[in-house]
């Protein structure tokens, strides 16, 4: 059982990244207040939590009902990810003077999507913890898997609010650079993930072809 745990932590660690989603979040809440962010943060995380554990119950029978597979859901993320680094790169994304109704808005948005969905739970994460919990089998290994994944989720948060410093530190120019270069590297994560997702696809349809 502890093997086990340490397997799923060091595998869902690795593929979730907290160090790589830093830069993204700061990039995204730059012009937010030190209690945003950290609603921001808390509400990513805690659907990210979800999303994982709703999968590692109903994954492989979602994936075979529906008929999806992992490289599709690499396209569809990269497409996400690149629409949102796009309105990064114009800072579309800021909003200085935005009234409560609508940062309020804008939390429960990038919190969901893209933040939670796919930064945090992207399909390399959704895939690892459908065969971490089919590798399982048991109530007590799905328990001991859950207990990991909050633990991960609780590493994240902790990475996300310890960016709150470098926010103080760039100042107020910083941070619209720093949007701006995010939202260019979003993009091309939003590129490999689609060139990822359609290299298995073409593969096989050439294959098939042959």
């Amino acid at each position: 059982m502890l093997d086990y745990a340490l397997i799923a932590f060091t595998s869902l660690f690795t593929v979730m990244n907290p160090i790589g989603i830093a830069p993204v979040f700061i990039g995204m809440t730059t012009n937010l207040t030190r209690s945003q962010r950290r609603a921001t943060a808390r509400r990513a995380v805690l659907t990210s939590f979800g999303v994982l554990m709703l999968f590692g119950l109903t994954g492989r029978f979602l994936f075979e009902f529906f008929g999806i597979s992992v490289a599709g859901m690499r396209v569809v993320g990269g497409i996400i990810l690149f629409g949102i680094g796009y309105e990064m790169l114009g800072a579309k994304l800021s909003r200085t003077k935005a009234p409560t109704e609508t940062v309020g808005d804008y939390i429960r948005d990038i919190s969901i999507t893209p933040l939670a969905i796919p930064i945090m739970t992207g399909p390399g994460a959704i895939a690892t913890i459908i065969v971490l919990a089919n590798d399982g089998g048991t109530v007590l290994h799905y328990l001991v898997l859950a207990g990991v994944v909050a633990l991960v989720v609780t590493v994240i948060y902790l990475v996300l609010m310890g960016g709150e410093r470098m926010l103080d530190f760039i100042g107020e120019d910083g941070n619209s650079v720093l949007l701006r270069i995010m939202g260019l590297i979003l993009m091309v994560l939003g590129v490999e993930f689609i060139i990822g997702g359609l290299t298995p696809i073409l593969r096989e349809m050439f294959m098939l072809g042959s």
